[in-house]
């Protein structure tokens, strides 16, 4: 009798620890994505000082206020808000279990997403038909590379955002695809912020020199 109990006894430690450690599981997943993001931000803060430092470096080359144009940086930019919107009400609806919802909205972000992406696209190719690229001066070294870097970020998290929908419709709101929503909202919201950034020092500072 004294063994049986100690096999139960045993037997329910150990589903009471596979039950903290599957809970752990997702905590520890946020945690190294917020790690992760940190890095990134010290990234794009080298990035940021670099292109400060060189952004006056036209090697007598056109400048930012005659290459870039602000209406249409502010449509790229308004695409880019708004998609941080329709991912929070994808957000919203995981939280009421509604999956249908949730792909509808990550849809819409991701067709806002695309729509930056194509405008980002169109600005690189213009600008380098016009014989402004990345190896005409520093200062449009440092441009290409400050938006080339979000652009690749925001093209990962395109990717990474159709792999989940694929996982939500195959397998619903489960425990493991709402960490990952979770992360990737992180990831998304964080690079409207750096977006915030790049506009306001390459598009509204270059344009108002």
């Amino acid at each position: 009798m004294t063994v049986q109990s100690q096999v139960v006894g045993d037997d329910l430690l150990l589903h009471d620890l596979e039950e903290e450690a599957h809970h752990d599981d997702g905590s520890m997943t946020t945690l190294g994505f917020w790690i992760y993001l940190m890095s990134d931000c010290i990234l794009f803060s080298a990035i940021f000082a670099t292109f400060a430092v060189l952004h006056n470096n036209t090697a007598g080359g056109p400048d930012a206020k005659s290459l870039f144009s602000l209406p249409y940086a502010a449509v790229e930019t308004g695409c880019l808000l708004l998609s941080s919107l329709t991912y929070g009400m994808a957000m919203l609806a995981m939280q009421r279990d509604a999956k249908a919802q949730v792909v509808r909205w990550l849809g819409v972000t991701l067709l806002l997403g695309a729509g930056f992406m194509t405008l980002e696209i169109h600005e690189f190719m213009d600008l380098i038909a016009q014989g402004a690229g990345p190896d005409r001066s520093a200062f449009l070294s440092s441009f290409f590379t400050l938006v080339g870097t979000h652009g690749l970020h925001v093209l990962s998290g395109m990717v990474w955002m159709v792999v989940l929908i694929t996982h939500v419709l195959r397998r619903g709101l489960t425990p493991e695809n709402r960490t990952r929503l979770m992360c990737l909202s992180l990831f998304w919201h964080f690079l409207d912020i750096v977006w915030i950034g790049v506009f306001t020092l390459v598009y509204l500072s270059g344009v108002a020199a």
